[in-house]
């Protein structure tokens, strides 16, 4: 790991540590300036929040083609994501041996330090999985790159990584390590997020903001996903929402759900954020960057139904501590809609 103001300059050296010798930098289209002597693949415009099955391939392909031994994932958890489902589609593919995966987080989406992955399948429908082998092996943390994030994705992505650590508190396969790097990164998200969005261009607000989105990483990366991570997940495929727009909105419900058989855990976590109402004191922490209702992000009422049914059929949803029918779930979606 390299982290501080100007580490992407060690870039190099991080991939020459890794023997990566020929890397191949994956980025939204707006980041290819960074690229430097890299070759790249531009993976989307940097608009669409979820990445297309079909840029995978895409770029499975470059990566084929120019022999490539390493993938550097520069941007946000779309990006990165699709570092780790290039990887997946050539070890179905066969190859051996595969590319190493560098990652340079531009936002607070987590997505640097775990197996899992996220790709769009078809129009309204997100996919993915989770493979050991797509986990980087490192990780540039430079905050000069988070600078001109614009309020909606700062807010949107600490959110995601808060839902990170709320779900490692109770996640059934967490292991011991998961909770405590989950004090450390809520702790820092909800001290440094109201200093970001009241100083954007600080480095010192944007430093700790990624320290915190750090530790976040490592807690989901020992732990897993829940009922708020399905939630948005499902709200995100169907509807092209960023995750961590729809977390911003579903964490609260879904840790106030849960509060009924894991009172511990929810409570560990508003220690973390000093306060003695953890949902209560994330829905103040949403609303620096305006989320609040699900009718704002687009999610038709009259689709709720829909959406309930499709959210409990996934793994988060059928992880979480307390058994979530559609019914309940139709509940929660219709109070924050």
């Amino acid at each position: 790991m390299r982290y501080g103001a100007g580490s992407l300059e060690e870039l190099g050296d991080v991939c020459a540590e890794a023997g990566i010798e020929r890397p191949l930098l994956v980025t939204p289209l707006r980041g290819a300036a960074s690229a430097g002597e890299l070759s790249v693949v531009g993976v989307y415009d940097g608009v669409l929040p979820h990445v297309p099955i079909e840029t995978v391939r895409e770029a499975a392909a470059r990566a084929t083609e120019l022999d490539a031994d390493g993938l550097v994932g520069l941007g946000g958890g779309s990006a990165i994501d699709t570092c780790k489902a290039v990887v997946a589609e050539l070890a179905e593919q066969g190859r051996d041996p595969l590319p190493q995966i560098v990652t340079v987080p531009t936002t607070y989406a987590g997505a640097e330090w775990t197996s899992f992955y996220g790709v769009l399948l078809a129009p309204g429908r997100k996919g993915g999985g989770s493979d050991p082998r797509v986990t980087p092996i490192a990780a540039i943390y430079d905050p000069v790159l988070t600078l001109d994030l614009p309020l909606e994705a700062t807010v949107g992505t600490s959110m995601n990584a808060l839902a990170h650590c709320a779900e490692a508190y109770y996640h059934p396969a967490a292991s011991e390590r998961a909770p405590r790097h989950a004090d450390t990164g809520a702790t820092a998200i909800g001290h440094a997020l109201p200093i970001v969005v009241e100083r954007p261009n600080g480095i010192y607000g944007r430093s700790r903001l990624q320290e915190g989105a750090h530790r976040a990483a490592l807690a989901l990366a020992e732990s897993g996903v829940c009922l708020a991570h399905a939630m948005a997940q499902a709200i995100g495929g169907r509807y092209g929402v960023p995750q961590g727009s729809a977390n911003a909105v579903c964490l609260p419900v879904a840790l106030r759900f849960n509060a009924e058989v894991v009172p511990e855990a929810v409570e560990r976590l508003g220690t973390a954020l000093s306060t003695d109402d953890a949902p209560a004191r994330i829905e103040e922490l949403a609303a620096l960057g305006g989320f609040g209702r699900l009718r704002d992000l687009g999610v038709p009422e009259d689709e709720l139904g829909e959406l309930a049914a499709a959210i409990v059929a996934r793994a988060g949803a059928k992880a979480n501590p307390r058994a979530a029918t559609a019914e309940d779930v139709h509940r929660l979606l219709r109070s924050v809609w």
